[in-house]
């Protein structure tokens, strides 16, 4: 028998490494599925534990503030002027 080149080698390595991680993927696809969605979904510049504590007097106010701007606008121009707005 003869040997094997060095090309065949890393060939051979190559593609065990993509068989073995194809492998993986198939096998932890609804949990892998599952974090990539968690992490399409957070916002990486908020912060949780910097929100500041709200006494109960200011979190009244901004119920009505924050009910009002988490309502869908109607059409396009909606929205165009709730942007113009926000932004100003």
């Amino acid at each position: 028998m003869g040997k094997s080149s060095p090309v065949k080698q890393a060939a051979v390595v190559v593609g065990a490494l993509a068989f073995g991680w194809m492998a993986i993927e198939m096998a932890f696809k609804p949990l892998l599925d599952k974090a990539r969605a968690a992490m399409d979904k957070s916002d990486p510049d908020r912060d949780p534990d910097d929100a500041p504590a709200a006494d109960d007097s200011s979190a009244r106010s901004n119920d009505a503030a924050a009910e009002a701007s988490d309502r869908k606008p109607i059409s396009y121009a909606d929205a165009v002027a709730k942007n113009a707005a926000g932004a100003s």
